[in-house]
């Protein structure tokens, strides 16, 4: 993360900060005082006469939605019993039909005229051999159809979606099944097991499920209809039975699935969180069950409406009190309000400080305090690194060294103490505090830290005080960081006129990964937060051969393993290092590769086009 993330982490913290320190405001405490007299007195009536009628309100819910339910249970099951009773008539009597065809569409077109519910009884297995031609297997209700606008094919398609369930009832269970989502309109199939003239078949009743809803209300209490799956085969909300929606992870359905009982009343809340009286009862045919809902909102809305012009009651009392209290508190909780949260920033590193002028009391005069201290700060930062001095006052550096992964990169001018020789002192130093501040800046951005200025070089890292969580992106970042050192010192070098007054300048970057020992270093008096480390020392190395190799960004080997695959770069001749037995292979950087394949590369791509671009005689 660059500067500003950091100082956006910061706000956040700080304010995280000042809501864990100031829970409780002197204005709060007065008024919390006032409003718990007068609650205890006015409200003790209002809870205690609310709980009593509560509970009888309660009572009398539970007792009529156990009730709805069990009606709406019997009425559905008998529906699905008369159903079941009526095909496997028409079915007994299609059996002994003889002659064929005509008594048998006799017999299915008055079983349709006196059940219009039904669309159609479709017979899967056994022998047909009594029921030939069209009808054999599918007797179709052909005016529902034509008055629903329902194409006939979709029975097949229907009975293919339902052949794992046809199963389970060619083996004795009746299934109860949502056909809705495949007819477009409400249809209920219920497959039956029949053993036929034929021998083992099933019966497949495709009926309208507005058979069954006369009593499924939808005003307080509202029942549903599931199957043995959890899918919602009845439903005051169209919509839900249309989508072919299931209700299994449902805590009531969890339930009915559960227990053991026929039927039960309970108080429960469903997964959205609201809650509410429920109800089951277990049908006797296909495994399907009815489910009562009672909404508790809803129950006890004459209460809360009740209850709620109480509190508006209490509420008008209190409002002239907390009002007073309020304001008076106003006077000392806003000051020192403004004190805590100007403490908090100062904690986070955040110095410049404006804060309202309150007075001359003791609170103004501890606020120009605070502002003058706030100053003050702000200059003392510049002399320190800010991140690592914050680090260490709330305690995530640990006292003494600790080896880490981290990426280190070192840079400076190339000849600088012959450039400096033709400047005066004060054009040295605002020449290095400008130059300095772009080459920070590309620090910043990539999240990396600054450990130090050694004259014109500069020392940072990534991965030792703040770090991405991986040594490639830690090393890809620093790598960053020095291809946008070379980008800002062309637009440095742009803006002057290569006089010796103002020298255009080269610089060398060397960047290496490893292990180094970060820890805060010094005496009792002075400590110093930062690294060391062979991977320091290559570092330091590799900036200084960049102008004998006519390079100006060297990377390890180590940084090449971690982050190479990205980048365009040239091997170089491999260095010896002090304190490792064999050479080390370093490599020049060009530029970062396209992302993706075919995408155009922009920048150099050879060292020779680097060297061209930045000026660097080889």
């Amino acid at each position: 993360m660059g500067r500003e993330k950091r100082s956006e982490k910061r706000a956040e913290q700080s304010n995280a900060a000042r809501s864990a320190k100031v829970q409780y405001p002197i204005g709060i405490k007065l008024v919390i005082i006032i409003t718990s007299l007068l609650l205890v007195s006015l409200g003790a009536i209002t809870v205690l006469v609310s709980y009593m009628v509560s509970m009888d309100l309660r009572i009398t819910a539970e007792d009529t939605n156990f009730t709805v339910n069990r009606r709406s249970s019997a009425e559905a099951d008998h529906a699905l019993q008369t159903i079941r009773s009526n095909v496997l008539q028409l079915l007994d009597g299609l059996d002994a039909a003889e002659g064929g065809s005509g008594l048998a569409r006799q017999l299915a077109d008055f079983y349709f005229e006196r059940n219009q519910d039904v669309a159609a009884v479709v017979i899967s297995g056994g022998v047909t051999s009594n029921r030939t031609g069209s009808m054999a297997a599918t007797l179709i209700n052909e005016q529902f159809f034509l008055s629903n606008e329902i194409d006939t094919a979709l029975i097949d398609r229907f009975i293919m979606s339902s052949a794992a369930q046809a199963e389970r009832a060619r083996r004795g269970e009746a299934v109860l099944l949502n056909a809705a989502p495949v007819f477009g309109v409400p249809l209920l199939g219920l497959i039956l097991p029949r053993e036929g003239a034929g021998g083992q078949e099933t019966v497949t009743a495709l009926f309208s499920s507005e058979y069954i809803t006369s009593s499924f209300g939808s005003s307080v209490n509202t029942s549903y209809m599931i199957n043995h799956e959890g899918d919602i085969l009845v439903h005051s909300d169209q919509d839900l039975v249309m989508a072919g929606a299931n209700n299994s992870g449902d805590p009531l359905v969890t339930l009915l699935f559960e227990s053991r009982e026929q039927n039960r009343q309970t108080r429960y809340t469903d997964n959205a969180g609201i809650e509410y009286f429920g109800a089951f009862h277990k049908l006797s045919i296909a495994d399907a069950a009815v489910l009562t809902l009672a909404e508790y909102k809803v129950v006890f809305e004459g209460i809360a409406a009740t209850t709620q012009r109480n509190i508006y009651l209490t509420a008008a009392v209190l409002f002239f009190s907390i009002l007073f209290i309020w304001f008076f508190s106003r006077t000392i909780s806003t000051p020192l309000r403004q004190l805590t949260d100007a403490a908090g920033k100062i904690e986070l590193g955040q110095f410049e400080l404006t804060l309202a002028e309150t007075g001359r009391d003791e609170i103004g005069l501890l606020s120009e305090s605070f502002v003058k201290m706030g100053n003050a700060l702000v200059n003392f930062s510049r002399f320190t690194n800010v991140e690592v001095a914050l680090r260490a006052m709330r305690g995530d550096l640990q006292l003494g060294g600790e080896t880490k992964q981290a990426t280190i990169l070192f840079t400076d001018i190339r000849s600088f103490t012959s450039m400096s020789e033709k400047l005066e002192p004060s054009e040295v130093v605002e020449f290095l505090n400008n130059y300095m501040t772009r080459m920070v800046a590309c620090v910043d951005k990539t999240g990396g830290t600054v450990d130090k200025f050694m004259g014109d070089a500069v020392m940072a890292h990534w991965g030792a005080v703040t770090t991405t969580g991986s040594p490639a992106k830690d090393a890809f970042n620093a790598v960053r960081t020095a291809l946008a050192m070379r980008i800002a010192l062309r637009a440095f070098n742009a803006e002057r006129d290569g006089s010796s007054k103002q020298p255009r300048i080269r610089i060398g970057c060397g960047i290496s990964s490893g292990p180094i020992v970060a820890g805060q270093i010094g005496s009792q008096e002075r400590m110093e937060y930062t690294v060391i480390g062979d991977t320091v020392n290559l570092a330091s190395r590799l900036e200084g051969l960049n102008k004998d190799l006519g390079t100006d960004i060297l990377i390890s080997e180590d940084t090449f393993r971690l982050v190479g695959r990205y980048l365009i770069t040239e091997k170089m001749p491999a260095v010896r290092v002090k304190g490792k037995e064999k050479p080390v292979q370093i490599f020049a950087v060009i530029n970062l590769r396209a992302r993706n394949p075919g995408e155009r590369q922009w920048g150099p791509v050879t060292l020779k086009q680097v060297r061209i671009l930045m000026g660097i005689p080889h």
